[in-house]
């Protein structure tokens, strides 16, 4: 995450620059855009959190925040509205975004904002990554050891998955050994938060 910058996205050069100052008085690592278009014609690629103002020539902050949904582009966004566009705040937050500060804003509220939607994408790609390390794993069991897994996952005793799948107990306990190694999970509770998240359960 150390590409993880906030994105301005304003058509107003002054407000534009100020927040942009303002976060490099912080140390937020920033990159400004003059349109909408502009930040969503690089947003595949973009980390981190986007700041919008929510009334823009074109397409404006809410319509961005649609196209990166409907891209499946997950940024968190946060969007500045004017004085008395309450309506508009709504209509953004209906849209997916995470929060939105009035201009003028308070320096500390907006920064708070944005350090908010930075940790929650960094929250997120952790735990992203993670689901696709648990499925790696996963995709290591072999034979009998999937259905033991769930059987593990639903609290079944080896006994009972023994007898589901119709094998002795003995055996369940060495494909118990086997996921338990595979997964790389150090107690029955960790495999199946594991198994939770990666959707296997």
């Amino acid at each position: 995450m150390a590409d993880a910058k906030a994105h301005v996205v304003d058509d107003d050069d002054d407000a534009r620059d100020a927040l942009a100052f303002l976060l490099s008085t912080a140390g937020v690592p920033a990159e400004t855009y003059a349109s909408a278009a502009a930040f969503l014609a690089v947003a595949a690629e973009a980390c981190g959190v986007v700041v919008t103002d929510v009334r823009m020539p074109g397409m404006d902050g809410i319509e961005l925040v649609r196209r990166l949904r409907a891209l499946a582009i997950d940024l968190p966004v946060i969007v500045m509205t004017g004085h008395g566009d309450i309506p508009l705040a709504v209509e953004a937050m209906k849209a997916g975004v995470i929060d939105f500060v009035e201009k003028p804003y308070d320096n500390e509220a907006m920064l708070a904002a944005i350090a908010s939607g930075l940790a929650g994408q960094s929250e997120r790609e952790a735990r992203d990554l993670e689901k696709a390390d648990v499925q790696r794993r996963a995709e290591r069991l072999s034979g009998r050891e999937p259905q033991v897994l769930l059987g593990l996952i639903a609290g079944s005793a080896n006994k009972v998955i023994a007898r589901d799948l119709e094998i002795s107990p003995r055996t369940v306990e060495i494909y118990r050994s086997n996921v338990m190694t595979k997964m790389q999970a150090r107690s029955l509770s960790e495999l199946v938060r594991m198994a939770l998240l990666a959707g296997l359960a």
